[in-house]
C-alpha cells in the first residue's frame, strides 16, 4: 500500500511496511533489500532526513527526496501525570487531532494508539464515542504515533531504546473498521527493522467486528482483546450498539476461532465495571456461562467518568467480589489499575479534537449543554 501525501503527491515512507517498501523500491529501479535499510533509518534510527541515510547511494537519496518524504504528526500538547502516564495530542495534516497515551509500569511500558479520528461506534459509556467521527487514520498516521512516542521517551538522541515494550490498538476508534491501514502499521511494529515487538506484545482491541476478526487471524497473529462489557445481548445492545449487528453468539464463535491453532493463547475480554449496571452477582454468573467454552481471560476496568455521563464506577468491594466469582470458576481475571485519569488519559476518556461528520457530538451537547462549558 503506497501512501501519497495529498498536497505534494509524494509517498510518505513512514507508513510503508516491508512489503510495501520493497514494492516502492522496485518501482524506483532499486533492489528490494533497500527496503530494510530505509525501514531501519526511519523507525530504529528515527530519522526524517533522507539525505542522512548514508548507506544509500547519493543517486537513490536524491530520487527518494524527489518522490517521497517522511512526515510525522505534529505534537500540539503533551503532559505527564503524577503516576507517570504520558499523553500526547497530535495534529494531523487536515487539522484533526488525535490522542496517544504511554503507561509505564515496573516491567513494561505500554503505548495506547488511536486508529480513527473519533469513533464510528457510539458505546454508551465512552467519552471518545460521544465526540463523533471524521475519518480513518492512514498507516503513517497510526505508526507516526509510535514514532513520536519513541522519540519523546528516548534517552539516546532519538534512537529506539525500548522504553515502549507493548502497543495496544485501544485508543480512539475501532481498529477493525480501518483494517488495511491498521494491519500495515502493526506489520511495522512487528518488523525487526521497525520496532521489533513480539506478536504477544501488540494487541488489537475490538468491540466485535466479527467478519474482520476472521480476516485478521489470516494475516496477523497479534494478541486480541474484545470490548465485551456485558454478559447478555439485551444489556450489550445498549452499552455496545455494534452488538445488534454481531450478537454475542457470533462474537464468541469468532473469539474461539481466533487462536484455534494455538492452544497456549487467550483472548482478553475487557469489561468496564458500571455501578448497578453490569456488576451484580447474576451478571458474574452470566459471564461465567458465556465464557464457559472460550479460552479467555478477563480484564475488569473501573469506569472512568466524563462530564454528564449517567454512569458511575462500581465500588472496590463490588469489583473484588465480581473478580472472585470469576476466579472461583477458573477464569483468570485481573483488575486494571486506573492510570492517567488526572490528565484525561484513562480508558474511555480520549477525545482529541474531531471535526465530526456524524453530528453526534452536536446532538450530545444539546442533550447535555453543560458538557460544552466543561
Amino acid at each position: 500500500m503506497i501512501e501519497l501525501t495529498p498536497q505534494q503527491h509524494k509517498v510518505n515512507l513512514l507508513g510503508l511496511d516491508r512489503k510495501a517498501m520493497e514494492a516502492f523500491c522496485v518501482s524506483q529501479g532499486e533492489k528490494p533489500y533497500r527496503a530494510t535499510q530505509i525501514l531501519k533509518w526511519i523507525h530504529f534510527q528515527g530519522t526524517q532526513d533522507i539525505h542522512a541515510m548514508s548507506n544509500l547511494s547519493k543517486s537513490l537519496r536524491e530520487k527518494l527526496m524527489t518522490e517521497s518524504e517522511i512526515n510525522v504528526p505534529e505534537v500540539t500538547y503533551e503532559n505527564t501525570s503524577a503516576d507517570g502516564t504520558h499523553k500526547w495530542i497530535l495534529r494531523l495534516a487536515d487539522g484533526n487531532c488525535i490522542e496517544t497515551v504511554f503507561i509505564p509500569e515496573k516491567t513494561r511500558g505500554t503505548l495506547c494508539v488511536s486508529s480513527q479520528v473519533g469513533c464510528t461506534l457510539n458505546c454508551d459509556f465512552c467519552s471518545t464515542g460521544k465526540q463523533g467521527f471524521n475519518r480513518n487514520l492512514t498507516a503513517h498516521e497510526i505508526i507516526g504515533q509510535l514514532w513520536v512516542a519513541v522519540r519523546g521517551l528516548s534517552k539516546n538522541a532519538g534512537l529506539h531504546d525500548h522504553a515502549i515494550t507493548n502497543v495496544v490498538m485501544m485508543g480512539m476508534g475501532e481498529p477493525l473498521l480501518n483494517f488495511e491501514h491498521v494491519v500495515s502499521a502493526m506489520n511495522i511494529m512487528l518488523d525487526d527493522f521497525g520496532y521489533g515487538l513480539s506478536k504477544r506484545r501488540v494487541t488489537l482491541s475490538t468491540a466485535g467486528v466479527v467478519p474482520a476478526m476472521y480476516e485478521l487471524r489470516k494475516v496477523s497473529d497479534v494478541a486480541l482483546a474484545v470490548s465485551l462489557h456485558a454478559p447478555n445481548d439485551e444489556l450489550r445492545n445498549k452499552l455496545v450498539p455494534l452488538n445488534r449487528k454481531y450478537p454475542l453468539k457470533e462474537l464468541m464463535s469468532a473469539c474461539k476461532a481466533y487462536f484455534a491453532n494455538d492452544k497456549r493463547r487467550y483472548v482478553t475480554m475487557e469489561y468496564v465495571m458500571l455501578d448497578g449496571i453490569n456488576d451484580t452477582p447474576e451478571h458474574a454468573q452470566q459471564l461465567i456461562r458465556l465464557l464457559n467454552d472460550v479460552r479467555a481471560k478477563v480484564n475488569l476496568i473501573p469506569f472512568n467518568p466524563f462530564p454528564n455521563t449517567i454512569y458511575k464506577r462500581s465500588d472496590q468491594q463490588t469489583i473484588d467480589q465480581f473478580r472472585e466469582r470469576l476466579m472461583q470458576a477458573g477464569i483468570n481475571t485481573i483488575v486494571r489499575k486506573t492510570r492517567g485519569d488526572a490528565i484525561d488519559a484513562a480508558c474511555g476518556q480520549l477525545v482529541g479534537q474531531v471535526k465530526d461528520r456524524t453530528r453526534r457530538n452536536e446532538r450530545y451537547l444539546k442533550t447535555f449543554p453543560l458538557h460544552k462549558e466543561q
